[in-house]
């Protein structure tokens, strides 16, 4: 067995100028960009294999950016922190570089932007880039210490997971050093809060960080109401106080998820309501009152049928007692049905938490970082890219194209 003085020979102390932890999206855009300007980059990821949250993104197809990308779909303590990053390098820009690689694409809805094919494409394209860019990659590879030292950092890293002297890899300096280790989403992905304590590390703040993008969870009575209805869709327009998203909602055994419900988990606070109209665009009163006078004889279930799914419908007679056919029903209890399906006011006990959410709120404060650069204000030379960032941006590609725009800007300065 080779000692450890044989070990550490093995890796001595190496000089780059660029090193970046992480190897997301925003972590590879930095590289390839920083690479192809001539630095020399070292990036370090602690997983298997570069662009895993990629991979498994836009149900394999990786909704890489949207046609719609400003400032008003994101959120952040900074409302315009996003802009600088988001106009330097744009979703056109981005589309630009999956054209030259010959990548087919297509718009889903609402500017979204999916690969026709795999989303392995998209890391084919990073990892092509970042080659032409020479950025030296090292997997399975965690950092263990981080110093500051005159000329810029000191890094020692190991092997992930392994802390015998054989497989540690000793020592790395550099000049600039970007923390790209995203949020706490997806555990089981390998996220975890270690950005965050590189910030408190280098006294920069921290904005409070939660799920988002995340399903809402229900208990008692109105679980019990929802449960049988798991899988079943519905197209409807859910808010909370002055935001509203008119997209699919999905029933599930614990509660509400689908687009509509992950876009409205980003803005709602435990302890109040959210509001959902089954039947957007469409007065249930005034419908419910002329089938009652030309269908008289049709059940609730019937009639509404053909605009709800049947188990919805059943759902509602049953939450409200509904009995009989329409011309049983008055006047006030045809108000009722309106009152539920179209301001249908639930209250989730919780959401389903960083395990399935898709992005973490909240994160390293923006108010100690150019807007232009990613830098840190008081500490020359670190950055902080993607969603390690108290930036957030909606469902639908807005945080893949902040990873691309943050990563581009970090990517010419360091």
């Amino acid at each position: 067995m080779p000692s450890a003085g044989a070990a550490f020979e093995r890796c001595l102390m190496r000089n780059y100028d660029v090193v970046i932890i992480g190897a997301g999206a925003a972590g590879m855009m930095c590289a390839l960009e920083a690479g192809q300007r001539g630095r020399s980059v070292l990036l370090v990821e602690h997983s298997k294999a570069v662009g895993e949250k990629i991979r498994i993104s836009g149900g394999g197809r990786c909704n890489f950016t949207n046609l719609d990308c400003g400032p008003g779909q994101f959120l952040s303590h900074n409302k315009h922190f996003c802009i600088s990053a988001l106009k330097q390098y744009t979703a056109q820009d981005f589309i630009s570089l999956v054209e030259r690689h010959g990548i087919a694409y297509h718009e889903k809805t609402l500017g979204q932007l999916f690969c026709d094919g795999s989303s392995k494409e998209i890391i084919e394209l990073l990892k092509a880039e970042m080659a032409n860019g020479g950025v030296e990659i090292r997997l399975q590879t965690e950092v263990r210490k981080i110093e500051k030292n005159e000329p810029g950092f000191g890094l020692f890293i190991g092997s992930a997971g392994n802390d015998s002297v054989e497989d540690q890899c000793g020592e790395i300096a550099c000049q600039s050093l970007v923390i790209a280790t995203g949020g706490k989403s997806i555990p089981k992905m390998g996220a975890s809060g270690f950005g965050y304590k590189v910030a408190a590390q280098f006294g920069v703040g921290v904005v409070e960080t939660r799920p988002a993008l995340v399903p809402l969870m229900f208990d008692g009575a109105l679980l019990q109401e929802v449960k049988p209805l798991a899988g079943v869709g519905v197209d409807v327009a859910v808010s909370y106080e002055k935001t509203r998203f008119n997209e699919a909602m999905l029933f599930t055994h614990r509660g509400l998820s689908g687009p509509a419900i992950l876009q409205i988990s980003s803005f709602w606070r435990e302890g109040n309501d959210v509001t959902i109209d089954l039947l957007p665009e469409f007065d249930v009163y005034d419908f419910l009152r002329h089938e009652r006078g030309v269908n008289g004889k049709r059940s609730l279930q019937t009639v509404l049928a053909v605009h709800l799914p049947k188990r919805v419908v059943e759902m509602i007679a049953a939450h409200l007692d509904v009995k009989g056919n329409l011309a049983d029903l008055s006047d006030k209890k045809l108000k009722e049905i309106q009152t539920v399906i179209s301001n249908w006011q639930v209250r989730p006990v919780g959401t389903e938490g960083y395990r399935t959410a898709e992005v973490t709120l909240g994160g390293v404060d923006t108010n100690a970082l150019h807007s232009k650069t990613m830098m840190v204000k008081d500490v020359e030379g670190l950055y902080f890219i993607g969603e390690v960032v108290d930036v957030t941006g909606w469902l639908g590609g807005y945080n893949f194209q902040w990873a691309w725009s943050s990563g581009w800007c970090a990517g010419q300065a360091v």
